[in-house]
């Protein structure tokens, strides 16, 4: 896939990429939007499990077409599997492991993430698009490691990653590690710092469409 001229990763290959970082047995959370195709691309000799915040544990791929179960959905209303052993319950106990500490890493969309690492992600400025915070400030104080994974700029060519946000935060100074379709970026005391690079494509290019300086 191309975009603005730089190679860019569709939603699989990135929700792929997101599943190689994440360790064997670790409690993740899955935001609405992109995070959810995560769980489909455990690595090979992994046992990770997922977790919704509509009342799952242990989410397992997206179902074969037509082996749906329209009583299973994730928190994006997507239809899912249950992997083996999982449980079910209600919001307020989904909630307390979210801000309890118990789990160990939130993998969120974001409309826009900041060099320190603040986060925004539940609402914009434009009125046609109602906000909508779900359990994202929950997971951005209760969970350890952040992940964002998002595309790098919006529809129009303007940044997604930025020197500071415009929209509402949701928390700050909460990202640990941004995927995007062109690169993935570690975010430090010093700013964004280069992990790696779509294949095929420039550190100079992914700078011109990125507001924050990238660190290597």
């Amino acid at each position: 896939m191309k975009a603005m001229g730089l190679n860019a990763l569709d939603d699989a290959q990135l929700a792929a990429r997101v599943a190689q970082d994440i360790p064997d047995g670790a409690y993740v959370n899955l935001g609405i939007g992109k995070p959810t195709h995560v769980s489909g691309y455990v690595p090979e000799g992994r046992e990770v499990i997922y977790h919704s915040e509509n009342g799952i544990l242990g989410l397992g791929p997206t179902p074969p077409l037509g082996e749906e179960d329209p009583e299973l959905i994730d928190a994006s209303k997507r239809f899912v599997t249950a992997a083996p052993g999982a449980a079910y319950f209600e919001h307020s106990d989904s909630f307390a492991m979210m801000r309890g500490g118990h789990i160990d890493i939130a993998v969120l969309g974001a409309y826009q993430v900041a060099e320190n690492g603040d986060l925004a992600n539940w609402a914009t400025l434009d009125e046609t698009f109602p906000p909508a915070v779900g359990g994202a400030m929950d997971l951005v104080v209760g969970v350890p490691s952040i992940f964002v994974m998002m595309r790098h700029v919006n529809r129009d060519g303007s940044p997604k990653i930025l020197k500071e946000c415009t929209y509402p935060l949701t928390g700050l100074g909460v990202v640990n590690r941004v995927y995007t379709d062109l690169a993935v970026l570690d975010v430090t005391g010093d700013g964004f710092r280069l992990v790696e690079l779509t294949d095929g494509n420039s550190l100079e290019a992914v700078q011109a469409v990125t507001e924050a300086r990238i660190l290597t």
